[in-house]
């Protein structure tokens, strides 16, 4: 925990999910400074740097990381690098905040954290729906019984393949080398995580992966079923090659059930005593805000943060679980 300071962070890779998301929300956060950026492509880095009033770019991750000047790294570079650049970050010293999913494997995973726990130092990861306020509701209702004692949770994402899988262009999120699961591991490690945080640990998870369409190297076709420790059951499929876009998920109590999406912004119904009710709870503009000012208040005054290497760490144990019996057809 700090005392009076201003903490320096610095963001490697400034991509698309920095220009809203993320980015500005350091810029919002009281005494957080966003000082320096780093891209492969300077050209680009020198843009984002100018668009959003930044000091410093760099072409090097090295470079950033070893700044003096910088106190704090956000890595928001593909997963294939998290394990590389946070390992440099623990060496550094830096507190650091990764992109999810943490890491490609459960066991880089646990080799991410291990260096930081060993240097005494936060690990912080960006899975911001444990901080959002929407999912704080649906906590709260499932914490004061709204849907009496919850038995089970089911989850279905679906959505057709885009222009880019049609056309065989790489793109790295379906690169079996670096997201197995294709965007399962991109998108379903969102809802899996916000599960752990609403419901508990996992204990027991199976789950199965194929290659329906050969349209990229990764699966694109996931289905899992679980137990967490305190004996609620669970159930997921993912589809990336449907007809339309879905994303459902559904919790099931003892007195009724609450209906909510991991991504899209619609309301949470609760269906409990032959009644209905819905709420809509909007989402800051750049979603990653409270998570990173949740970040701030772990810092300076002792609040733990919701989402750590440890908790990422279990997602990705969850993760791995489901996708290690997979397939190709």
């Amino acid at each position: 925990m700090l005392s009076e300071k201003i903490i320096r962070w610095g963001i490697i890779g400034c991509g698309a999910v920095t220009e809203v998301k993320s980015g500005p929300a350091y810029q919002k956060t009281e005494r957080f400074e966003l000082t320096a950026v780093m891209r492969r492509d300077q050209s680009l880095g020198q843009d984002y740097a100018k668009r959003h009033n930044i000091d410093k770019y760099y072409a090097d991750a090295k470079d950033l990381i070893n700044d003096n000047d910088i106190d704090a790294v956000y890595i928001a570079t593909p997963p294939d690098t998290h394990k590389l650049f946070g390992l440099q970050v623990a060496k550094a010293g830096k507190i650091c905040c990764i992109e999810k999913p943490l890491a490609p494997s459960y066991q880089d995973c646990l080799e991410i954290t291990h260096a930081f726990n060993k240097a005494n130092l936060p690990l912080f990861v960006a899975y911001y729906r444990r901080s959002l306020p929407r999912f704080l509701k649906v906590k709260a209702l499932l914490e004061q019984g709204r849907i009496g004692k919850i038995r089970h949770i089911t989850w279905h994402l679906s959505k057709a393949a885009n222009e880019i899988d049609l056309s065989g262009k790489y793109n790295w999120r379906t690169d079996k080398n670096i997201a197995v699961g294709g965007y399962f591991d991109d998108l379903a490690s969102h809802g899996l995580d916000l599960f752990s945080y609403l419901l508990g640990e996992y204990e027991d998870v199976k789950g199965i992966g194929v290659n329906q369409q050969k349209l990229y190297s990764s699966f694109d076709s996931v289905s899992a079923c679980w137990l967490h420790k305190n004996g609620i059951t669970g159930t997921g499929s993912w589809n990336f090659g449907g007809s339309a876009r879905q994303d459902k998920v559904v919790i099931y109590g003892s007195e009724g059930e609450m209906t909510f999406s991991v991504f899209d912004e619609s309301p949470i119904q609760i269906d409990s005593n032959n009644n209905t009710e819905t709420l809509f709870i909007e989402n800051p503009e750049n979603i990653q805000l409270y998570h990173v000012q949740n970040m701030k208040n772990q810092l300076f005054s002792g609040t733990k943060h919701p989402s750590t290497g440890t908790t990422a760490t279990h997602t990705s144990w969850v993760m791995d679980q489901i996708l290690k019996a997979g397939v190709q057809i």
